[in-house]
């Protein structure tokens, strides 16, 4: 008799559960409405464009952060906002000199001969260098176009 006493009990407290349960949801949806159906507003999207950047030239400093192992030139472009491209593009002598004063204080040389650069630490050093040349969040995003050992 015990067992269906505790059959009965957890049944009773299930019924009395969704019934609290049930009884809460209706209360809020009359006392505060339903809910909205319209979606939220998006953001309007932003036209960007990119500004090519040719020949950037950049040392490849070895991991001790001491010895150099050559030069690397790169050509990037930068994403940035349609109403920008003509400021950035007047500013890339500003950029080229903010990513010499930064690329010999990031050893990025790799490889086995220290010939090969790593591209994630010169995506990096140009983002630093494009938020003090252009002001910081100008430059969405940089596209690495080509590498050629100077």
């Amino acid at each position: 008799m015990s067992a269906i006493k505790k059959a009965l009990g957890a049944i009773a407290l299930l019924a009395a559960g969704l019934g609290v349960g049930s009884g809460a949801g209706f209360a809020t949806t009359m006392l505060l409405g339903q809910p909205s159906k319209t979606a939220p507003e998006k953001a309007p999207k932003i036209e960007t464009t990119f500004v090519e950047v040719d020949e950037v030239v950049a040392p490849l400093v070895l991991p001790d952060g001491e010895r150099l192992a050559g030069y690397v030139s790169f050509q990037l472009a930068l994403e940035v906002e349609d109403d920008q491209a003509d400021i950035v593009a007047a500013r890339l002598p500003v950029l080229r000199h903010e990513i010499n004063m930064r690329a010999y204080l990031k050893p990025m040389a790799s490889g086995p001969d220290g010939t090969l650069p790593t591209l994630e630490i010169f995506r990096k050093v140009v983002v630093e260098a494009a938020d003090v040349a252009f002001g910081e969040g100008a430059v969405k995003s940089v596209a690495i176009a080509r590498v050629n050992p100077a």
